[in-house]
């Protein structure tokens, strides 16, 4: 039982981990972290691809997920993305990241 943990144990470390050009292993450093204490004015403003791009730079998010009304969403946090959500009427109701 303990070498079957053991085991396990590994294996999910070294998911988190790559291998550099000498066959180190280099564990993976937060990229792209996302901000979005910056545009909450944006909130009441119209969802659109052009306010999806403009929402990312001034974040520093690596990427978008829009939520549309009555849709569940993961709850896994990912510092790097950035969460919209919308309104029928496509207009932001909500941005944060995670």
């Amino acid at each position: 039982m303990r070498m079957i943990l053991g085991l396990a144990a590994a294996t999910t470390l070294a998911a988190c981990a790559t291998m550099d050009g000498d066959g180190d292993m280099k564990i993976k450093e937060p990229q792209g972290e996302c901000d979005a204490s910056g545009v909450q004015d944006h909130v009441g403003h119209k969802a659109s691809a052009e306010s999806g791009t403009m929402l990312l730079k001034m974040t520093g998010a690596k990427t978008l997920r829009w939520v549309p009304p009555r849709t569940a969403v993961t709850m896994d946090y990912r510092p790097d993305r950035l969460t919209v959500s919308y309104d029928d009427d496509y207009t932001i109701t909500k941005i944060s990241c995670g």
